[in-house]
């Protein structure tokens, strides 16, 4: 049995940018995470439950159940109970797990998707049978990173959550205030009472493009399980280092609304037709009403060929020339000019976020302007077609071309990204 020492954990405050401390005596033994490893702090209901499935994720080096999210200062155990039967003032913290993980094994984005996949989030002040803000879905950041994936993670599975007749997400995204540690005995509770409740168990519906460890089905697939007006299939063998490399580089990061379906059988789903034979892996086929329209054979990890053969099967042809002749639509044509509904403006053939509609502002030059980009999403070059001098915006994860970069836009950045609608996808918030 492990002993118990006791010392002292801190709470961490994010105040101004700043990680502070808030101590709190405990008598967990949990020593300090080595450097380079990073927390996000996640609410799902009890959170006995959560640390057991959190904690089983890969990549997790460390978890620690407490409370966030409140106003109650130095929180205990009875003292949230009691906060939520009325005792106090303010905003209740909710029951959380601060999950530590090393960034050379797994991603924010990993994490995430086990967050959403592992509790129900639509339930509001409640998860399963236990009741009250206490146990609201949560996810406090600790840097813009995980804000922008907690952001497009939710928008995602969202889409996934619709599309199998759920509601609205009502999880909580804030950035970290203060993490207070609980007391000694809930931490690691399902682990030292096996029997004891969790009270977690999903919606059952999987994260988009997220593929469970289990080994691909050699059998055809079900094609009444897919989806008939449009439905990639990728084609892979068993012993193949090229199928690997696109599930890492690609299929890992995939953000694209279409779905894709993977398997070691030469032969179409169930009742669709294959315009010819598969002869090589990885392949990816294009279904629309179970017939092959379009295919894409071999990868050597040119990323942007793929994405362009994808674009090119996904785009009108407006889409098109912009996205891959940098055309220009005729001003004050779009139809995302004046949009100015909450939401995330995303690549139409990634589906990676580009502009936060809190980033978009009225210029006046007659397309949608923003300034402000999505962190990573945008890659920059020199353009001098035309007689001018201009900077070209492109997509950073499909690559397509989005307009140009200029330097007369508002406070803060100075920046004014002139982006054509055309090669927009709105998707707003729930």
């Amino acid at each position: 049995m492990k002993t118990l020492i006791p010392v002292t954990l801190t709470a961490l405050a994010l105040i101004g940018g700043t990680l502070t401390a808030v101590t709190r005596e405990t008598d967990r033994d949990a020593p300090m995470a080595p450097e380079g490893n990073e927390s996000i702090v996640l609410g799902m209901g009890c959170f006995w439950g959560a640390q057991k499935r959190m904690g089983a994720l890969p990549g997790v080096i460390d978890t620690q159940v407490g409370y966030a999210g409140g106003d109650l200062p130095n929180p205990t155990y009875e003292g949230i109970l009691g906060a939520e039967r009325g005792g106090t003032g303010g905003r209740n913290h909710a029951e959380v797990v601060k999950v530590t993980f090393d960034p050379a094994q797994t991603s924010v984005e990993q994490i995430l998707i086990g967050f959403w996949e592992n509790h129900d989030p639509t339930q509001g002040n409640r998860q399963g049978n236990d009741i009250g803000s206490n146990y609201r879905s949560a996810i406090y950041y600790t840097n813009e990173r995980q804000h922008t994936m907690a952001e497009h993670t939710r928008m995602a599975y969202q889409q996934a959550l619709s599309a199998a007749g759920h509601g609205p997400i009502s999880t909580e995204i804030a950035p970290l205030r203060a993490f207070y540690p609980a007391e000694a005995y809930h931490q690691d509770y399902l682990r030292k009472h096996p029997q004891g409740y969790c009270g977690l168990g999903g919606t059952k519906v999987p994260f988009p493009g997220h593929r469970p460890a289990a080994p691909v089905a050699s059998t055809p697939l079900d094609g009444a399980a897919l989806a008939a007006d449009r439905q990639l299939v990728m084609f892979e063998a068993e012993d193949c280092p090229f199928c690997k490399q696109f599930e890492q580089e690609v299929l890992d990061h995939w953000q694209t609304d279409v779905p894709i379906a993977r398997t070691r059988s030469t032969q179409p789903p169930t009742g669709w037709t294959l315009a010819k034979s598969v002869w090589a892996s990885p392949t990816l086929v294009l279904f629309q009403q179970g017939r092959e329209t379009a295919r894409y054979t071999g990868y050597d990890g040119d990323q942007s060929r793929f994405w362009t053969w994808l674009g090119q099967q996904l785009l009108s042809p407006e889409q098109r020339r912009i996205a891959y002749a940098a055309d220009t639509e005729p001003p004050f044509t779009g139809s995302l000019l004046d949009n100015q509904a909450p939401g995330t403006y995303v690549d139409p053939v990634s589906g990676a976020p580009l502009f936060r509609s809190e980033g978009k502002f009225h210029s006046g030059s007659g397309w949608p302007s923003f300034f402000e980009p999505v962190p990573g999403a945008l890659s920059l070059r020199p353009d001098d077609g035309l007689g001018m001098h201009r900077v070209e915006v492109r997509s950073a994860s499909s690559g397509i071309h989005l307009g140009h970069v200029f330097d007369d836009g508002p406070p803060p950045s100075g920046k004014r990204y002139c982006i054509n609608s055309a090669v927009l996808r709105f998707v707003p918030d729930r």
